[in-house]
């Protein structure tokens, strides 16, 4: 909470220009999604640093409201970025539940989850769940009882499975075999410990 509590210099932010308020883009911190547009005035920018969980100003009813305090579904707060006129906040978030949304979506602006690439991290999140479930009852809590050796057979597989598809199959079998090798590869990572964002930085080091 340290960390967070020393991120943003509140002194600095400009709350005058919104007659108190600035808008916060909440976003979801591994799928980037756009969670909800809110706005906060000092004291819940203030709060949302102190807590680490998102605090925003009501104007429908005049206060401030920290989200999830009826609904359970709490926002941890992950980074809270000022943009460059200091008028504006971007908040990272990692959702305690599914539901960012008052109408019970994952977000406002629609009922899609995570779409695009986010779509990976959604994944991930629930390989790191179905992980910790009866091996009776998930394909992945038995890949993960079985070690990284077994894991490591499996994405061998799927690879070759996936390369022959793309050879002389059509383009529906490639996809499918793809999305077999992707997910066998992100249980992979999770059994060594590792994630998604671990192989993402490396790409991001070779662009460089």
């Amino acid at each position: 909470m340290s960390d967070l509590k020393n991120s943003v210099d509140v002194s600095a932010i400009d709350f005058a220009k919104g007659n108190g308020l600035i808008p916060a883009v909440v976003q979801d911190a591994d799928t980037l999604q756009v969670l909800t547009l809110a706005y906060m005035d000092e004291a819940a920018l203030k709060e949302t640093l102190e807590s680490g969980q998102a605090t925003f100003f009501s104007r429908s009813r005049g206060g401030r409201w920290r989200k999830g305090e009826t609904s359970g579904d709490f926002l941890n707060v992950v980074s809270v970025t000022p943009d460059c006129d200091a008028d504006a906040v971007v908040v990272k978030v990692r959702p305690v539940n599914a539901n960012a949304c008052h109408l019970g979506r994952p977000s406002c602006f629609g009922d899609e989850a995570a779409p695009g690439v986010g779509q990976l991290a959604k994944l991930e999140r629930t390989i790191a769940v179905r992980a910790k479930a009866d091996p009776s009852e998930s394909w992945t809590a038995r890949l993960v009882e079985k070690g990284v050796k077994r894991i490591s057979q499996k994405v061998g597989e799927e690879g070759v499975e996936t390369a022959l598809a793309a050879t002389a199959g059509p383009d529906e079998e490639v996809a499918n075999e793809a999305a077999d090798l992707i997910y066998h590869l992100l249980v992979l990572l999770y059994a060594r410990g590792m994630k998604l964002q671990d192989v993402l930085d490396v790409l991001h080091a070779r662009e460089k």
